[in-house]
């Protein structure tokens, strides 16, 4: 950890502000070609622990899904201090592990599972339509966690990440490119959220 890391540390820790318990992170098949991509990623789930994530979700975004097994093992292989849950384009089944990691499931997609759910359980009788609420959609959910601080590097677009869970959250762009995120770029991120005053829609 270099000097300015050391500061952006110790400001961070002599805030008496909170940091984010769940954090976000969106990145692309694109970002995950590069060279250390995957060391970067381990690093990452080490920040987020150390500055006192419970929960770690990683997006990856992807326009051939033809590459998702591949990106299927090489997640499923990574170092992490938590255990890590992956879930893919066809994946139904809701995740509950510390990390967890989407590969080409969108938010779109996800959605309209989770309603169509929600209809065949009316349509069955387990479920009456008065009794739909936030909890019964978050129920059929793959990705149930609300995230506190959802990081995008690159470019200041979301794609199709999370669109029922991510509506609250505190969005960090940044300009850094994946390849070329370090510690003190989280760092700034969890400065950044200490900083904002968070009003949850109102």
């Amino acid at each position: 950890m270099g000097l300015y890391d050391r500061y952006l540390a110790a400001r961070l820790r002599r805030s008496d502000a909170t940091l984010p318990e769940t954090v976000a992170l969106v990145i692309t098949e694109r970002d995950l070609l590069t060279d250390g991509a995957y060391a970067t990623l381990e690093h990452f789930f080490e920040w987020a622990v150390q500055y006192e994530a419970e929960t770690i979700v990683v997006y990856v975004s992807v326009l051939d899904e033809e590459v998702v097994p591949t990106l299927r093992r090489e997640l499923a292989d990574l170092r992490a201090p938590e255990a890590v849950a992956v879930r893919g384009p066809d994946d139904a089944a809701a995740v509950d592990a510390p990390i967890q990691i989407s590969i080409g499931l969108g938010g779109q997609s996800e959605f309209a599972t989770a309603v169509r759910k929600l209809a065949e359980d009316v349509d069955s009788d387990d479920l009456s339509p008065e009794d739909i609420d936030e909890a019964a959609v978050e129920e059929h959910l793959v990705f149930p966690t609300v995230p506190d601080l959802v990081i995008k590097t690159g470019a200041e677009r979301l794609s199709d990440f999370m669109i029922w869970q991510s509506v609250y959250s505190e969005l960090y762009f940044t300009d850094v490119n994946w390849r070329n995120f370090r510690q003190r770029d989280y760092l700034r991120a969890l400065r950044d959220y200490q900083e904002r005053q968070r009003r949850f829609g109102r």
